[in-house]
């Protein structure tokens, strides 16, 4: 039986709420609320608590990257943030990863792909669209332009866990690191809890940041 997930779909143009409202309700994804602003979002995810928020990043009054903040600093630690941008190479969604949203996605983005991408990103198991994410990332990390958020110290982790933290900076999926590092798929599960753990992040996709910002991966290498 597929898990019931309920998401709150924030964008300023109504048409895109309803387009997206219909293709995740046609899966069983219940919609809680919708949000045309980022005021409206962040009042939306305290009174409905949903799995996943779906964000426009570019709004009127309030843009996505600070209702995003705002909504990951605010106590809802359950909820995932999905951006959404028309921009494949936007510096302000590489913020928005940084500061705690799991994944992004294109506003052009099949309905197949919208209702996998909402699934996944409550998971937790899988970076979306990691050569999109990996390719933002190069471009915007260690820039002047971007100043690095997440701090983290990598001397805690142990070889093994940096060697996976390597590459899953690289986007693989777990069952790719387990092939590159010949382990088993649940050992990789149990490396990259614990680099979560460690370091204190959301999820991969922040571990994805950090890789980059700590100089443990550069842009355009394998570090």
């Amino acid at each position: 039986m597929t898990e019931r997930l309920r998401a709150v779909i924030v964008d300023d143009q109504a048409l895109v709420r309803t387009g997206f409202r219909m293709i995740l309700a046609a899966d069983g994804i219940e919609v809680a609320a919708e949000a045309a602003n980022g005021d409206e979002a962040v009042a939306a995810v305290r009174r409905t608590r949903p799995d996943v928020v779906l964000m426009d990043i570019r709004m009127p009054q309030m843009d996505g990257l600070e209702a995003t903040r705002r909504i990951l600093v605010g106590g809802a630690e359950d909820t995932r943030v999905l951006i959404l941008t028309t921009y494949d190479l936007d510096h302000y969604v590489y913020a928005a990863l940084a500061a705690g949203a799991s994944g992004f996605l294109l506003k052009d983005v099949t309905p197949e792909h919208l209702v996998a991408a909402v699934r996944l990103v409550r998971s937790g198991d899988a970076l979306l669209a990691p050569t999109i994410t990996r390719r933002l990332v190069e471009r915007f990390a260690r820039r002047d332009n971007v100043t690095p958020t997440l701090h983290r110290n990598l001397s805690q982790l142990t070889p093994r866990e940096l060697d996976v933290l390597r590459l899953l900076a690289t986007g693989l999926s777990n069952a790719e690191l387990a092939d590159q590092l010949t382990l088993s798929v649940a050992t990789v599960k149990t490396h990259v809890a614990r680099i979560l753990s460690k370091l204190g992040l959301r999820d991969r996709v922040q571990a994805v940041v950090v890789a980059y910002e700590t100089g443990l991966i550069s842009p355009g290498g394998t570090g």
